[in-house]
């Protein structure tokens, strides 16, 4: 298992390793959070959020939810853990860029998996 310690040295390097004009206006940075997060469309607490990309009073910040990974990726290796890791957090800066120019795309993107993903589990609207 991944350490939270482990989690935010992965998550720096990762980070670090971004263009910084992909990082503009985001005044609040990444924060790493230690609690698991569920998706409130959960089917038996099976919907997990790993990361959000927020913009409210407080600023424009990404936050990754480091229990929701433990959960999710318990079973798995550093290495795929990093690539899980890489993976949101891209996905959480492609949607603060895509706020910046007003586009919602990855939100509908987003929307669709998880009404593909419910309807998998045999619900629906």
């Amino acid at each position: 298992m991944i350490t939270f310690e482990e989690c935010g040295q992965m998550l720096d390097e990762i980070a670090d390793a971004l263009p910084v004009e992909l990082y503009r206006e985001l005044n609040g940075g990444i924060v790493l959070q230690p609690e698991c997060r569920l998706h409130p469309c959960a089917v038996n607490n099976d919907l997990y959020i790993l990361g959000v990309y927020k913009h409210d009073n407080l600023g424009r910040y990404i936050v990754i939810y480091y229990g929701s990974f433990i959960k999710v990726f318990k079973n798995k290796s550093k290495e795929e853990y990093y690539y899980h890791l890489k993976k949101t957090l891209h996905h959480e800066v492609l949607h603060h860029n895509e706020f910046l120019a007003g586009c919602k795309d990855l939100v509908f993107y987003d929307d669709k998996r998880i009404e593909d993903y419910l309807r998998s589990r045999g619900y629906s609207d």
